[in-house]
């Protein structure tokens, strides 16, 4: 059997795991609010309309932060629209989705929603049809406690205490030329570091994400955050970067690969943000906000799902509902390895999105909610990781592949909580027909056992959790775990991820 071998010691610490990277996002897009987190005729359903089941998913999760309300869906919309009586809300056209936008769902009643599933907001201005004026007036309205037109139109909308938020995004893929108001790097640098500098004024504490690129694949990427963050380096906290995956051209072996590619991302950006701190003499770093990752088969959107038309403007539409495999799912987890790898400097990160659309949950209207194959690895991710990241000694066959080259056969990240004493593994087998026995030596953590073991993978790696089969793929025991003399062994199935807990 192919084998490989890794060491986790407390001393090879990569830095701490900020609870905000296992955030997610929620744009009015598709099913994702209507007919997803609220269905005011659904059995579940409480006294304001949300889905009791989908409530109780997302907590699952372990989600810690959602962004909203976009995504594309922001560079078009005005927040005044989506606060006050619901019957005096205008019914709007979102260009982005090519959709109509009933705004029954709005500021606070999301906020109210993240109250049930225990989730801080990260909110996005618009700053592609708008600028630092309404900028301005959505932060007053929501951090000031009162005493202002604004604040006081808030609490006369029924909420007394302001919504006290802290992370709030610069606008959204400023780089893309599908975004409206999309400005080069330059213009658009201007104007986030105008809006961030008056946001400041009015909120110091606020904590601030400006665009990044889209994509490592932009023409622009590279030069795109010099530019940007020459602008605003002393303005801002975060740095975003987006990213997507899919299997093309029935290329499995490449796309197992993916997180290779989330690799190079993050530590270009990181290698270009520390180059600006250079040259403009800060004494600031810049984290990274991964505020959009997933897998997502762009390709079947463009030519399958895509709504045209200047007469049909439907209301939540099915849109993005891809349906995720284990190999997905395989994918999806080594993402994660790739944030957690990168901790010291990807301190938030926002999986996109949460339910329906490119989803870790999917809802049938009046129907069940269910868990599709990516929920697994984020919610034990979610569970288990804390502490610090560590640097692990990996050795490891390697593979060929077609676009990234050579690739280890496995991945992997481990963290340790010096409080609890508590340790996690998490681990890739990219291989697509073969099994990987895995040593690992944990005598550096002293005496611990193996707590539990849970692997995802099947003999279909196609296999998917569906409306008629809900529970088709699930996380299994890896009863294949033994520990001995500070070396623990693990065989990893073909092409799966697996989560090892320890502890005492």
């Amino acid at each position: 059997m192919t084998s490989a071998r890794l060491t986790i010691d407390p001393h090879f610490s990569v830095g701490p795991i900020n609870r905000r990277i296992f955030g997610s996002f929620v744009e009015h897009l598709g099913r994702c609010v209507y007919d997803g987190i609220y269905e005011p005729g659904h059995p579940t359903a409480d006294d304001e309309g949300f889905r009791q089941d989908v409530i109780d998913l997302v907590k699952e999760l372990g989600v810690s932060t959602i962004r909203y309300p976009g995504g594309n869906f922001v560079s078009g919309f005005r927040w005044e629209d989506s606060v006050g009586p619901r019957e005096k809300r205008p019914r709007r056209l979102d260009l982005a989705w090519h959709s109509t936008e009933t705004n029954e769902i709005g500021l606070h009643e999301f906020a109210s929603w993240l109250d049930k599933v225990d989730s801080e907001l990260m909110l996005a201005v618009n700053l592609g049809t708008r600028g630092p004026l309404e900028a301005l007036d959505l932060l007053e309205y929501s951090n000031i406690a009162g005493g202002s037109a604004l604040a006081d139109q808030r609490i006369a909308n029924g909420r007394t205490d302001a919504f006290g938020v802290k992370m709030w995004c610069l606008g959204n893929e400023m780089d893309g030329p599908w975004q409206l108001g999309h400005r080069s790097a330059d213009d658009y640098g201007k104007i986030a570091s105008q809006t961030a500098k008056a946001m400041r004024q009015l909120d110091p504490s606020v904590e601030l994400v400006v665009c990044g690129s889209s994509s490592a694949h932009m023409p622009t990427f590279g030069e795109w955050e010099r530019v940007v963050l020459t602008h605003t380096y002393d303005d801002v906290d975060y740095i975003s970067c987006h990213a997507y995956y899919e299997e093309k051209n029935g290329d499995l072996g490449s796309f197992l690969a993916s997180a290779v590619d989330m690799d190079h991302f993050i530590e270009s950006v990181v290698a270009t943000a520390d180059h600006v701190k250079a040259v403009v003499g800060s004494d600031k770093t810049i984290d990274i906000s991964f505020d959009e990752w997933n897998v997502w088969y762009i390709e079947r959107f463009h030519n399958v799902d895509k709504i045209e038309g200047i007469d049909n403007w439907p209301v939540a539409p099915r849109l993005l509902e891809d349906v995720y495999s284990v190999a997905d799912a395989v994918v999806f987890g080594s993402l994660m390895i790739s944030m957690l790898k990168h901790a010291d400097r990807v301190t938030s990160a926002s999986l996109a999105q949460l339910v329906n659309v490119i989803a870790p949950i999917m809802t049938e209207p009046g129907g069940p909610a269910w868990r599709q194959a990516t929920f697994f690895p984020f919610a034990l991710t979610s569970q288990l990781a804390t502490g610090r990241a560590l640097e692990v000694k990996l050795e490891a066959p390697t593979y060929e592949t077609e676009v990234y080259g050579v690739v280890p056969l496995v991945d992997a990240v481990a963290t340790h909580d010096a409080e609890t004493g508590r340790a996690a593994v998490f681990l890739v087998n990219r291989s697509q027909g073969e099994p990987v026995s895995v040593t690992i030596d944990v005598s550096a953590l002293g005496e611990i056992t193996v707590l539990d073991a849970q692997t995802l993978a099947d003999d279909d790696v196609y296999a998917k959790n569906t409306l008629d089969e809900p529970e088709r793929v699930a996380l299994r025991a890896n009863d294949s775990a033994e520990l001995a003399e500070g070396q623990l062994t693990i065989v990893l199935p073909a092409v799966s991820w697996t989560a090892v807990s320890l502890g005492a």
